[in-house]
This record gives structure tokens, C-alpha cells and sequence, in this order.
């Protein structure tokens, strides 16, 4: 395996980090296979660190942080989750809530009766609340990113464009960079060549178009449920909750162990992405923080960004 690129700016550095990475399968319904990709291995000091992408993503939404956290020491596990990137769409699988059945007969494969720490960013983030809601001893921990399904207020539709009309080239990919700057990203130069690649791929793949429970309040009706330490991180100009920021804090303290909340300055939805080196502070602090008592890591905590 290649060793990871210190930062992730282009198409090469991509390639490199997929290049790093074993790639595993479980089983996904029928013939279907869960696609994994795993940076170190489950041998590694600490507990294994689960990443879920957002809708109509995969596990290229996190290129730009899994090299902090192999840093860290951290084994990485992202699946493409079932109906986006190469997995397949298990038949009947509409939503979130059919996800973590899949995700856990393969986290079962893969580490066994291990704990996790899970990081879930937008449609992630409501996956991750179910699978810590219907698996509580696999989720050590549980870290929000830019989720929705936190309030059923009906808003106004953003004005994404359609593109599957429009022939690959060009024009496709400006029309991948208008919903990149609606939806993802706040800033011009964030909607580079590497965002609008990783964004065509992933929405082109994009095979659960159903799914609607990220319109609704699921995620905060689940949150008093949810067992574990719990925390988030958004983008301060996240377009999902721009002008309503009040409604995270305000759900987000549902979960019986909700520890803070954090907003990256300047950066929008895909925040991961966006203020990739903010977001690893905070991530990382925050790893160190839930870590079992002992450790190296929850000995010398990292520090927090306010």
C-alpha cells in the first residue's frame, strides 16, 4: 500500500489516498457486497474510527481527513454506504433507518465485537444516530457533522440544477459546481477541480433518490435515546441551518451525553471538505477526549478549537 499524501489538493492526491487503502467487502443484500475502505487495521492502539459519508456520497467525502487521523494512530474504516459509490442497494433498502443492519454484519466481518467511534457527516450523521440507537454497545461515541433531520420546519427547496441531461464535460461539471456552492460549499475557491471530481462521481452513483427522512425530525426525536457521549460540528455558514443555527444547539442537548457543540468559522455544509484542518483539531480533541481511560491519547488531550 502507498503511503498517504500529507495534504489533498488534486486528482493524484486522491488517487494516492485510494491507492493507501485495503479495500473490503461484506455482504449487501442478495449478490451485492458493502465496498470498505480501511486505512490500518484493527491491531491499532485505540479504538477503530467509523466515517459515514452524506447523500449521494461516498467515502471520498472524507479524503481530506483520513490522513490525520492514521496520524493520530487511528484505524480508519469508511464504507460506501449501501446505494451510494460501489455498494450495492440491498432490495427494499429506501432510507437511513434500513442502514445499520448492513453496517453492522459487516463491522462484525471486519473488527469483530469492537466499539467504534463514529463520525457522521449530513445523511451519515442521521445514519449514525440509528446505528447508535439499535447497536449501543458498538458506539463508543458519536459525533455529529452538519446532520439534518434535527427540526420538520418546511423550507423553501434550494436552487440545485438537474444534470443528468446534460452530456459529461463542461457543462455537466458547471452545473456540478453551482450545487457544489448552493448546497456544499461557501466559498468560490472551495469548488475546485478536486470538489467538483469527487461531487460528479458520487451523485452520478447516487441509487437511493427516495430517501426523505432527512426532511423531517428523526434524528432529534432519537437523540434522548442515544447512549453514549455525543457531540457536533458544523460549519458556521452551513446552508441547512443558516439563519436557524439555534435549532442544533437546541436538539443536540436532547442526548443525555451531548458534550458541545463547535462551528467552523467561514465554512459551509461540507465542512469536512471546506476547513479540513479546523475540522481535524476539533475532531481530534475530541477523540482524545472519549478515549478509554489510560490510554496515551486520553492522558494528553489535543487542543480544542472554540
Amino acid at each position: 500500500m502507498s503511503p498517504l499524501p500529507p495534504a489533498v489538493s488534486s486528482l493524484a492526491d486522491l488517487a494516492a489516498v485510494a491507492a493507501a487503502a485495503r479495500v473490503r467487502h461484506t455482504p449487501c443484500g442478495g449478490t451485492g457486497a458493502l465496498v470498505w475502505h480501511a486505512w490500518g487495521d484493527a491491531s491499532d492502539a485505540g479504538r477503530p474510527v467509523l466515517l459515514l459519508h452524506g447523500g449521494a456520497g461516498s467515502w471520498t467525502h472524507w479524503v481530506r481527513n483520513i490522513a490525520a487521523l492514521r496520524r493520530a494512530g487511528r484505524s480508519v474504516w469508511v464504507p460506501d454506504l449501501p446505494g451510494f459509490g460501489a455498494s450495492a442497494l440491498p432490495p427494499g433498502c429506501l432510507d437511513a433507518d434500513q442502514l445499520p443492519p448492513w453496517l453492522g454484519q459487516g463491522l462484525q466481518r471486519l473488527l469483530g465485537e469492537r466499539a467504534l467511534d463514529v463520525v457522521g457527516f449530513s445523511f451519515g450523521g442521521l445514519v449514525g444516530g440509528y446505528l447508535a440507537q439499535s447497536q449501543p454497545a458498538r458506539v463508543a461515541s458519536l459525533m455529529l457533522v452538519g446532520a439534518p433531520a434535527l427540526g420538520a420546519e418546511r423550507r423553501a427547496p434550494l436552487p440545485l440544477r438537474r444534470w443528468s441531461s446534460v452530456p459529461a464535460g463542461a457543462r455537466r461539471d458547471a452545473i456540478h459546481r453551482h450545487n457544489l456552492r448552493t448546497l456544499m460549499l461557501a466559498h468560490e475557491d472551495a469548488a475546485d477541480v478536486l470538489a467538483i471530481a469527487i461531487h460528479g462521481a458520487n451523485v452520478e452513483r447516487d441509487r437511493m433518490r427516495r430517501r426523505r427522512l432527512m426532511l423531517t425530525d428523526a434524528l432529534r426525536r432519537m437523540l434522548p435515546g442515544i447512549a453514549c457521549p455525543l457531540a457536533g460540528i458544523w460549519g458556521e455558514r452551513d446552508v441547512l441551518y443558516l439563519g436557524r443555527e439555534p435549532i442544533v444547539a437546541e436538539a443536540l442537548r436532547l442526548a443525555p451525553h451531548f458534550r458541545r457543540l463547535s462551528w467552523v468559522p467561514g465554512a459551509g455544509h461540507w465542512v469536512v471538505y471546506e476547513d479540513a484542518a479546523a475540522f481535524d483539531a476539533l475532531l481530534g480533541a475530541w477523540l482524545d477526549e472519549v478515549a478509554p481511560p489510560g490510554t496515551d491519547a486520553a492522558r494528553h488531550p489535543g487542543e480544542r478549537i472554540r
